[in-house]
């Protein structure tokens, strides 16, 4: 199966000053010599912490009217915006309060008490839905979230991501999902602004491209980590 492009730019975008406000916040940071440790088990010599855009008066509007104005652009027809368990929410509804539209949020499970629920909030099923998340890694989350709504007679349109690593695992699960991803800024743009601002030493530069490439080997393959 070809896979397609599901990773989409948003060229009339300046993503300049998305990139500017994360560094300056310092949501991103970069060890090579003392890695990350992922969820998923990966070592990582970056990390990109999308939380500290809520702390930041200016970028959190930015990334909201950034966000509708993609939806107004592109997908004028979406009736509700889902935001996914816990990052994506409080985005989701900045966003759905700029659009004037219902919004609701997508649990990591299934509630175990109450009325035991996994998509929280008023809908009816047949809405066109923009899925919010903040950062696009695996593509774990956003994609389970694509499926619950699924179940539940809602119809995903995309997924719209503060920032993508643009993992090819995630570009395979969103082609799989048949569902492009909008991203408002993405690795390669952020790790050639942060070298050319001089937040990140171009030494870096070879080591963060090579484990962009195979995030799942680095740090187990000779030359990965010097």
């Amino acid at each position: 199966m070809t896979t397609k492009t599901v990773l989409r730019d948003v060229p009339w975008l300046d993503t300049k000053v998305l990139a500017a406000g994360l560094l300056q916040i310092g949501a991103v940071e970069v060890r090579p010599q003392e890695p990350f440790t992922w969820t998923s088990g990966w070592k990582a010599p970056i990390y990109c912490d999308n939380r500290l855009v809520l702390g930041s008066p200016f970028l959190r509007k930015w990334v909201a009217q950034a966000m509708a104005a993609v939806v107004e652009h592109d997908m004028p027809e979406i009736d509700l915006i889902a935001g996914t368990a816990t990052a994506g929410i409080p985005h989701a509804a900045w966003v759905a309060d700029l659009l004037n539209l219902p919004m609701v949020y997508v649990r990591g499970s299934v509630k175990g008490h109450g009325k035991k629920r996994r998509i929280e909030g008023n809908f009816n099923s047949g809405l066109r839905t923009l899925v919010v998340e903040d950062t696009l890694s695996t593509g774990n989350s956003a994609f389970e979230a694509v499926e619950a709504l699924r179940e539940e007679g809602l119809l995903p349109v995309a997924v719209c991501v503060i920032f993508s690593y643009d993992f090819s695992v995630a570009s395979e699960r969103a082609n799989k999902a048949n569902l492009p991803v909008y991203r408002l800024l993405d690795y390669n743009t952020l790790i050639r602004y942060a070298i050319q601002s001089g937040a990140v030493s171009d030494e870096y530069q070879e080591t963060l491209l090579q484990w962009r490439s195979h995030p799942e080997r680095w740090g187990q393959m000779d030359g990965f980590l010097d």
